[in-house]
């Protein structure tokens, strides 16, 4: 049994001042008043907070998933990004070919039976995908999904599976099935109008992989994917908060549209994210490192250079966002779009993942199934 005494903690939801968190077994026993028990003093001031929860992470520590789809990648970005306070990712794989998806989807089961920390499943964003709002996935990979895509997306899976499709892509029967399989999708690197955007969502849709970025966007008459995300009454999003892919004003409207309990932050995190690495290969294209932003040689963006450490930061600091909210779209809201009450919160029976900040909102320290591993 382990004892964190945090003279301040955010559980998921509010703040708590003096409070020990019992750690048993690799989930929290108990969370009672401070008290004489010998406990893990965290640093003047740190801030306790849960885990944070990572929807889409494409790599880090160096390497990314669509070079080497194994178990032993999928806990090398998951270690990497762990120790920069993400406890939960799902591993996510840039429009593959069909191959590769198969061999993606072996990892993850393989990666899941061996529990490897921090793996909780898969997403797979792509590769039914608008080709009009692609991006930085190859053109060649787009397509519509067969009838052998779905029976493979619908088997059963033994953690959480995300699919990122377009809606006009994919019919509504098609979304239908995977969701009555227990795929949890989002709609996302679509074209499509408000009309086929609302229809997907009716379909079972239930969110929208990074808000803004590579969909139909808000215009008067058309109000486009953009539009029908922030209409909807429950859907979730998933947004890039790295001061590049998104304007800070464009995501405070999304929040007052949308919430803390349906607006999320993503990292969209390459290889370079928790590395040293500054470039490296997708697809045959080099991407390469400057100045925080990666691109490919014609200037594309290519996903982020963010642990979500660092999007809670530039959430607070340059976007405006309390700290309380920030920590619940980095915590508590990614969790339940996964469907997982136990983790994203410090509450008896939740995971023990847990991450002190220090006053610059930087993880001091990380416990992952209880056990400290920074």
């Amino acid at each position: 049994m382990t004892i964190i005494r945090a003279a301040r903690l955010f559980d998921g939801i509010g703040f708590d001042e003096a409070r020990d968190v019992i750690i048993d077994g690799g989930r929290i026993g108990a969370l009672r008043p401070a008290g004489s028990a010998v406990a893990v003093e965290l640093p003047d001031g740190a801030l306790l907070v849960p885990g944070y929860v990572d929807l889409q992470v494409n790599g880090g520590g160096g390497v990314m998933l669509n070079d080497d789809p194994t178990p032993a990648t999928l806990r090398k970005i998951a270690r990497a990004h762990a120790r920069a306070g993400s406890t939960t990712i799902l591993p996510t794989l840039i429009s593959g070919t069909r191959p590769l998806l198969a061999a993606t989807l072996e990892a993850g089961r393989a990666a899941l039976a061996a529990h490897v920390p921090g793996v909780a499943g898969l997403h797979l964003e792509g590769p039914f995908l608008a080709p009009t709002r692609r991006g930085i996935h190859p053109a060649a990979a787009m397509t519509v999904p067969t009838e052998d895509d779905l029976v493979a997306l619908c088997a059963p899976f033994p953690g959480r599976l995300l699919v990122t499709l377009a809606p006009e892509m994919v019919t509504a029967e098609a979304v239908s099935r995977l969701v009555a399989a227990g795929v949890i999708v989002f709609a996302g690197h679509t074209d499509g109008s408000f009309e086929q955007v609302s229809a997907g969502l009716a379909a079972g849709i239930s969110g929208f992989t990074h808000l803004y970025n590579a969909m139909s966007p808000l215009t008067v008459r058309a109000p486009g994917a953009v539009g029908a995300a922030l209409d909807h009454p429950t859907a979730r999003a998933g947004i890039i908060a790295d001061g590049l892919h998104v304007h800070a004003a464009a995501i405070r409207v999304a929040l007052r549209c949308m919430g803390p309990d349906r607006l999320f932050l993503v990292s969209d995190a390459m290889a370079t994210a928790a590395s040293e690495v500054v470039s490296f290969e997708l697809y045959g294209q080099t991407i390469t490192l400057k100045d925080g932003q990666l691109t490919n040689t014609a200037g594309t963006l290519a996903g982020a250079h963010l642990t979500m450490a660092e999007a809670v930061q530039i959430a607070v600091r340059d976007v405006g966002i309390t700290l309380g909210d920030a920590l619940r779209m980095a915590t508590r809201t990614p969790a339940e779009a996964l469907g997982r009450n136990d983790l994203g919160r410090i509450a008896r029976g939740a995971a023990a993942d847990l991450v002190a900040l220090d006053r610059d909102l930087r993880p001091v320290a990380v416990w992952q199934g209880g056990e400290r591993i920074v």
